[in-house]
């Protein structure tokens, strides 16, 4: 039995019938290298059944505490039905990109059952060339970016035959906890709580501003205030501070619908590389400036542009080697400025990678446990309602946003992979949205490919694929830039 942190829960904690917590990849293959030339949902079955000792996390079954008083805790699912999560579903010709991405923006609407592990798996035929698509989503609570990298590593192999794999343990699932056991572990872990708040607030104070508690009035001012005082204590008049950013409102910082639009493509990763070796910046500042300068197309199209830029939240993993393989949330949400506000794509690149290398300052100055640190200002019996609210105030129509949209950029493995014998063809990402934050862009580098997966709010951005035009555009721009 595993305990979720306080991280992983607020995943669970902000999910209502309009929004969802669970992350996703469509992985397009090409059984043409497989054995047999397919890949159906009855081979990717057994390959799972096959490797299901090495995935834990996807025969975990969430067991509530009682009345909300402590976290949640993972149990293995006695019950468990790999023929639940693993479906089948099909394109009617032509099999074309928008079908494929009109299905996964359904697909990513529907909530996962909490009576079950937490994922789902669809296997999509009738693509054209032949392809199939493997669309799988698993919830955020399970898994971040790293360790969902690490699920998948261990279903893909580097050639069509299959690995040798490490004998499954004989041991038997444990017996789900009852209702006395969990009030008793809830009644133990208060004093523990109170410790831990204690313990966090040396760290977690002067850092408030980096996380949604700054959308409660005055906490920023607080926490600058605080840092200032530990500098001097310390002698610290180096300390790495955030500039003041402030969200302008545009149509994608609403309440969020039940519903998704989802659009998918692909860059050459030289043409990007080319570009960071031309400007001597990194291949990170090159997309997320891809990404301003798509986003400012689409805000001039629909006269929305503000005069300052916007405010992007950029996951940071913190996670570490010995770290590896314990899934769950080791990450950092971080605030940058998105320079949209300018018109030259050198001066937005220039920009960017400034703000990136900022970025990067304020992420080594700060502890890895942060987000933690900050949760545990707050009972478990309360944090649900806490988290709820907290969102509630940064999304309020009541003066401007907190933050503006998510960009997150994950490099991946630059060769060949294979699932089942097929070749690995692209993998788009499928990440979240929630309310105030209505536009996510998400970019994973393989294989010399850079695969780009965008989700939006249905009835906030029904153009969605004129962003991702947007960004080979802004590439274009880069290239033929004097």
């Amino acid at each position: 039995m595993k305990q979720l942190s306080s991280l992983d829960t607020q995943f669970l904690a902000i999910e209502d019938r309009r929004r969802t917590g669970h992350v996703a990849g469509l992985a397009i293959h090409d059984p043409s290298t497989a054995p047999d030339g397919t890949l159906t949902c009855a081979s990717m079955s057994k390959l799972l059944r096959e490797r299901m000792h090495l995935l834990p996390p996807l025969r975990w079954r969430l067991i509530e505490v009682p009345l909300g008083l402590d976290y949640p805790y993972w149990v293995e699912d006695d019950r468990f039905d790999l023929s639940y999560h693993v479906r089948e579903a099909a394109l009617p010709a032509p099999g074309d990109d928008n079908q494929l991405a009109e299905l996964v923006s359904r697909l990513h609407a529907r909530p996962l059952d909490r009576d079950r592990p937490l994922w789902e798996m669809y296997v999509i035929s009738g693509l054209k060339n032949n392809y199939v698509a493997v669309y799988t989503k698993i919830h955020h609570a399970v898994i971040d970016g790293v360790s969902g990298a690490e699920i998948t590593g261990l279903l893909l192999d580097v050639s069509p035959e299959s690995r040798p794999l490490s004998p499954a343990d004989p041991s038997v699932p444990e017996r789900p906890p009852g209702s006395v056991e969990l009030w008793g572990r809830a009644l133990a872990g208060i004093p523990r709580s109170s410790v831990r708040m204690l313990r966090s607030l040396p760290r977690a104070l002067p850092n408030l501003e980096e996380t949604t508690f700054s959308t409660i009035p005055l906490v920023g001012r607080t926490s600058r205030m605080v840092g200032r005082v530990q500098g001097l204590a310390r002698r610290d008049r180096g300390r790495v501070t955030r500039r003041a950013m402030t969200a302008p409102r545009t149509s994608f910082n609403r309440r969020v619908s039940p519903h998704r639009r989802f659009a998918f493509g692909s860059l050459e990763l030289q043409r990007v590389k080319d570009v960071k070796n031309a400007y001597g910046v990194t291949v990170n500042d090159v997309v997320v400036s891809l990404c301003a300068g798509a986003v400012r197309r689409w805000l001039v199209d629909h006269n929305e542009l503000p005069d300052e830029p916007l405010v992007v939240q950029i996951p940071v993993s913190v996670r570490t080697e010995d770290q590896a393989g314990t899934y769950g949330n080791r990450v950092l949400m971080m605030a940058a400025p998105l320079h949209t506000q300018l018109a030259d794509p050198v001066e937005r690149l220039k920009a960017t990678s400034a703000s990136m290398s900022e970025l990067k300052e304020r992420h080594r100055a700060l502890p890895a446990d942060l987000l933690s640190d900050v949760n545990h200002f707050i009972p478990p019996a309360l944090f649900s309602r806490a988290a709820r609210a907290t969102f509630a105030l940064a999304t309020s129509s009541v003066g401007r946003p907190t933050w503006n949209l998510v960009v997150s950029n994950v490099p991946g493995p630059q060769f060949p992979l294979y699932c089942g014998g097929a070749r690995l063809v692209a993998n788009y990402p499928v990440s979240v949205i929630t309310d105030g934050i209505g536009l996510n862009i998400t970019v994973m580098s393989y294989d010399g490919r850079v695969d780009i997966g965008i989700i939006v709010d249905r009835e906030q951005i029904r153009d969605v694929w004129s962003l991702l035009d947007g960004i080979d555009v802004s590439l274009a721009e880069l290239e033929g830039a004097p």
